[in-house]
């Protein structure tokens, strides 16, 4: 019964996340505020260059006051920080708040994970994870597909009223985190009293195995990377094609007493509108199967999955710069399959650490990640003022599947069976 109850809080909190709100209009609003590619990339390599400097710093504090603490000052850092971006109006601005956006997610960054897995590890569970994460990941989207529609119309009216939304929706996640119980397991591992020097010995053993370190390379760095900025132009990118498409679709029949065909065209006036729908689409895509991640695990497998996913992205992705109109399809795949991938490398990574220093390591592996984007941005920020943002992420695409098949080819980053051991059960 009390497992039951910390899941469904969990499932609360995720309903709470709330960023749909402001997804499908983020950048369209930071260019209406005067902001150029470099400089929206410049603040994404501030937040990034922030996850380096404070992820483990951020993970550490969290192993040392506790999983409930660290989500508490993490959503209160965001939620005060959505406030600001509202009513934000310049570069410098914008690259504060940013800088604290950074440090809220910081605080939540491993944490979270940290946390369901050993809610669940205190139930001889842990092997459930993949199945209680992918389903909260699924009630999040599925918040997000009707947040992801108001958000469009708010955007529609005033591009700042989604991020105030979303700052309501993050506040009253708060409300749910004050209710969380520490794991048994987190207060029996002695991870509050951690010193530094232990930490840094923890995520050492960690990265240095064999069966994690190509899956860091292969996923947090290349795969993260990349969707990353599928994220970033996903926006200029849905405008400029769907304004060159002009959404005329021609009826071969004649006007009465005209002889000239129906022409049916859809208004691009409001993309914000349009972008709602979208990502709303996109959602529920991405929600239908992280709720059945669990059954993905068991029948297709995490090497199936972790090899195909990227390689299909990539393709798709490269495929944009000859045919402009793959890149609906394109930006579709790439970001729906982004929550589950994150799901499934969840499990992966807690299945093969130990809860002594689980938030730290976890946090360790997100600030790899973070590094490397940063050259992908600002190359791809610049690329995007020179040419255009399709033609920068097109490259990207050739990026991940030629890594990815390097990587490949060098050392598996996935273990032959899908479902390991963890480390400190021996199951």
């Amino acid at each position: 019964m009390a497992i039951t109850r910390a899941v469904f809080k969990y499932y609360l909190y995720k309903a709470t996340e709330a960023v749909e709100f402001y997804r499908p209009i983020m950048y369209l609003y930071f260019l209406s505020q005067g902001l150029s590619f470099t400089q929206i990339v410049i603040i994404e390599a501030l937040y990034n260059l922030t996850t380096v400097l404070g992820e483990m710093p951020t993970g550490y504090v969290g192993d040392r006051i506790g999983r409930r603490n660290s989500l508490l000052i993490g959503s209160a850092l965001i939620t005060a920080t959505l406030v600001g971006i509202a009513f934000a109006s310049s570069f410098l601005a914008f690259a504060l708040l940013f800088i604290c956006w950074s440090l809220g997610y910081n605080f939540r960054s491993g944490t979270e994970d940290a946390w369901v897995y050993e809610t669940l590890t205190d139930v001889s569970a842990s092997d459930e994870f993949t199945r209680v994460r992918g389903r909260g990941q699924s009630i999040a989207l599925t918040a997000g597909v009707g947040a992801s529609l108001v958000g469009g119309y708010l955007g529609d009216l005033d591009l700042a009223y989604p991020f105030l939304a979303a700052a309501l929706f993050t506040g009253l996640g708060l409300l749910v985190i004050v209710t969380l119980d520490e794991p048994a397991t987190y207060e029996e591992s002695d991870s509050s009293e951690m010193g530094i020097r232990e930490a840094w010995g923890v995520v050492k053993q960690a990265v240095g195995q064999r069966r994690i370190r190509s899956f860091i390379v292969y996923y947090f760095v290349l795969f993260s990377a990349v969707t990353y900025l599928v994220f970033i132009f996903l926006q200029p990118i849905f405008e400029s094609v769907v304004t060159d498409l002009n959404m005329r679709l021609t009826f071969l029949l004649p006007v009465p007493g005209q002889g000239d065909p129906y022409t049916l065209a859809l208004s691009t006036e409001n993309v914000e509108t349009l972008l709602g729908v979208y990502y709303a689409a996109i959602n529920l895509v991405s929600a239908a199967i992280s709720y059945r991640i669990s059954l993905i695990e068991e029948r297709v497998g995490l090497r199936r999955w972790f090899i195909a996913v990227p390689l299909l992205v990539g393709g798709l992705l490269t495929g944009m710069v000859f045919v402009p109109p793959i890149a609906l399809v394109a930006l579709f795949v790439g970001w729906a399959c982004v929550e589950p991938t994150r799901v499934l490398a969840g499990q992966y990574v807690n299945d093969r650490i130990e809860t002594l220093g689980r938030a730290t390591v976890l946090s360790a592996m997100a600030m790899v990640s973070a590094v490397t984007v940063i050259p992908f941005q600002l190359g791809s920020g610049v690329i995007s003022d020179i040419v255009s943002p399709l033609i920068a992420l097109s490259a990207a695409g050739v990026i991940l599947v030629v890594g990815s098949v390097v990587i490949l080819l060098w050392e598996s980053p996935i273990e032959q069976s899908s479902i390991s051991s963890n480390p400190e059960t021996g199951t």
